[in-house]
């Protein structure tokens, strides 16, 4: 997931998706732009833009969060940052496979991902019946917390 909302987060996540590529991530699908408020973010936060994207990566997840990292803070991001406040870009790793970890560095699947539509909407633009490690898929989560039915 990409996403921010300070001015230029939308170029700055085309960049990143650009220096994934340039790493070794290989894009498979890109979703569109979604807007959304702020959560949990400190009272008066611009609302984000967020964009999912899908593909392959030959390293381990903890090399694709160490790569991500480095390019939030070449966005000019802090190495040090509260996940309350505005940003220009955040890149999270939300599933990797069928991957289940839970180091103090990294969870996978991303812990607040079936909470947050701002992460499944995009997501399910692009990879509906992708799956969480208990089976259950991208769009039955998003349409659980939408409180919908599936078709």
């Amino acid at each position: 997931m990409l996403g921010g909302n300070l001015p230029g987060s939308e170029n700055a996540m085309a960049a990143a998706i650009t220096e994934l590529e340039k790493n070794g991530f290989s894009v498979g699908k890109i979703s569109s732009i979604f807007h959304s408020a702020a959560v949990d973010c400190v009272p008066g936060t611009p609302d984000f833009i967020d964009q999912a994207v899908i593909g392959c990566w030959n390293g381990t997840p903890e090399e694709l969060l160490s790569l991500c990292q480095k390019i939030e803070i070449s966005s000019g991001r802090p190495a040090i940052h509260s996940s309350r406040e505005s940003r220009i870009l955040d890149l999270d790793i939300i599933l990797f496979d069928q991957m289940e970890i839970n180091t103090p560095r990294l969870t996978i699947p991303h812990p607040r991902a079936r909470i947050r539509e701002f992460v499944l909407a995009p997501l399910a633009e692009i990879a509906p019946e992708w799956t969480f490690p208990d089976g259950s898929t991208i769009s039955s989560a998003l349409a659980a917390l939408q409180g919908t039915q599936l078709p």
